[in-house]
């Protein structure tokens, strides 16, 4: 008896997953391929581009499981603009009163950009945002892992957001 239940739950496991589909990650099951276009970089950083657009490719990949294609080819595209970078706030201190001195022990990256997936053959946005404002803290001298951290939450927001849109 235990082993005809197993069978029917696991089996209406599969029907629902049969129905619902998970490929494409909630975008609609059309948008197989895409096209990762070079975000225009209006920062002084020329890395950020090169930087920027990896993270968005294996975001759309890797967690969306989508295939790249050509932009003429693809279902979808993936598009936008860095408009700021601010790779050295200061976000924490000590100080010692006795030599007026203040020591800076955490400091920010910022990166701002906006972001559109959008569906070629209905030429319609799947997500899109403006003004994202992604930060990385690190420590002093650590630029890098700051920059790091942000494009982090770079792809937890396009994963989540075009997840979230179905």
């Amino acid at each position: 008896m235990r082993l005809i239940y197993g069978f029917l739950v696991s089996l209406s496991a599969l029907a629902l997953t049969a129905c619902y589909g998970f490929a494409g990650g909630g975008l609609p099951p059309s948008i197989r391929t895409v096209a990762v276009l070079p975000f225009d970089n209006q920062t002084p950083e020329p890395t950020l581009t090169q930087e920027v657009n990896s993270r968005v490719r294996e975001a759309v990949q890797n967690r969306l499981g989508l295939r790249q294609a050509s932009e003429s080819q693809a279902d979808a595209v993936v598009r936008g603009t860095i408009t700021r970078y601010e790779p050295d706030l200061p976000v924490a201190y000590t100080g010692d009163d006795e030599e007026n001195q203040v020591t800076v022990t955490r400091r920010l990256v910022q990166i701002t950009l906006s972001v559109e997936i959008l569906d070629q053959r209905q030429d319609k946005p799947l997500w899109q945002r403006s003004g994202l404002l992604l930060e990385g803290d690190y420590d002093p001298g650590q630029e890098a892992q700051g920059r790091e951290r942000a494009l982090d939450k770079l792809v937890t927001n396009i994963v989540e957001g075009a997840q979230s849109q179905w």
